[in-house]
């Protein structure tokens, strides 16, 4: 399915190209499944081709993965907050929430910089930079930061492999894999000490 894709993305006039790498770069941040970062290395076999520019090629893709970036920031920003303190959503701590909050107003700023490289935490990161109120303006400026770096150089091996996009899309499954891995064990450790630190005071209180 995803070849016919991308054999589809290959045949179109310049213009159209370009549109569609845009669209792509925008609704991944949306639908983080959407196979974004290997439509964008095909991206890249074309400008090895000399079908399209490099430089028109990284501006909006860039521009497409921060639209997409400061959509979900702003979901965050007016998420109602009441619907999970009044415990409407009972499968969420609200203590736990607050807890990832504070965290995320400390380090926030470091993930945004960091969100592209980071491949299936994007909207997370994206959700709680709203939702933890970060400044807009240097949000802006740092999601800019990692999505031109990020698309510089996925673009740049397309550009390398040209056409054997499967040997790219190999090395970016095996990346992912590995961000995923040490981000849910992060996880799971923050969570753990979480719920030690409550245990901990539940038994003071006592």
């Amino acid at each position: 399915m995803i070849e016919h894709i991308l054999n589809y993305i290959a045949q179109l006039t310049p213009f159209w190209l370009l549109v569609v790498l845009t669209f792509f770069s925008y609704f991944e941040n949306i639908f983080p499944p959407s196979p974004s970062d290997l439509v964008v290395v095909v991206g890249g076999s074309l400008i090895g081709k000399g079908v399209i520019s490099f430089l028109p090629t990284l501006t909006l893709t860039t521009l497409g993965s921060i639209a997409g970036f400061m959509t979900i920031y702003y979901i965050g920003s007016t998420l109602d907050k009441k619907v999970v303190k009044a415990h409407k959503l009972k499968f969420i701590p609200t203590d736990g929430i607050e807890k990832v909050e504070s965290w995320f107003a400390k380090y926030g700023y470091w993930l945004i910089l960091a969100n592209r490289f980071m491949p299936g935490t994007r909207s997370v990161i994206s959700l709680f930079t709203g939702l933890s109120e970060l400044k807009v303006k240097r949000t802006t400026v740092l999601c800019t930061l990692s999505a031109l770096g990020w698309n510089a150089i996925i673009l740049y091996m397309g550009m390398i492999f040209g056409s054997n996009v499967k040997k790219v899309d190999h090395l970016l499954e095996t990346y992912s894999d590995i961000v995923l891995a040490i981000t849910a064990i992060a996880v799971v450790l923050f969570f753990v000490r979480f719920f030690i630190q409550k245990k901990k005071k539940q038994n003071i209180g006592k």
